[in-house]
């Protein structure tokens, strides 16, 4: 190759780099447009998953928590609660707040009914089978 750098040569880099990148771009959306179909769980959306996720954000539990790597990092990651604690233990917890614990952030308490309870559960078991590809990689959070 010589040592002169020509226009020429300048513009086929160009060209040729925006023509493989935008081939990529194309391969890429292809690839996500074939997996994403397998992963989805819209069949468990339920009248209970809809009326949690109501109360998720009426509540705005998000500005606290973390559910599947996205809100505050204040309080726990929610998105594998429900694996993690089950049913039961989300229920009683969120009853017994606040705690009263010295030196601990404490959780509101928001005086949920049992069927909005069940609401929230629900849409935290709902968010636990979420196909997340192991994320947020942190279990506790």
């Amino acid at each position: 190759m010589s040592g002169t750098f020509t226009k020429s040569m300048a513009r086929n880099i160009f060209y040729g780099g925006t023509v493989f990148f935008f081939l990529l771009f194309l391969a890429l959306t292809y690839d996500t447009n074939q997996a994403l179909p397998k992963r989805d769980n819209s069949q468990n959306l339920t009248p209970e998953v809809i009326a949690g996720k109501k109360i998720w954000e009426t509540r705005n539990c998000i500005g606290c928590h973390t559910l599947l790597g996205e809100g505050a990092y204040f309080a726990p990651e929610l998105g594998n609660v429900y694996v993690r604690r089950g049913p039961d233990f989300i229920k009683a917890w969120i009853q017994a707040q606040p705690t009263g614990a010295p030196g601990r952030r404490q959780m509101p308490q928001f005086h949920l009914s049992d069927k909005e309870l069940d609401d929230l559960v629900a849409f935290l078991k709902y968010a636990s089978e979420i196909n997340t590809a192991n994320w947020p990689p942190n279990i506790e959070g």
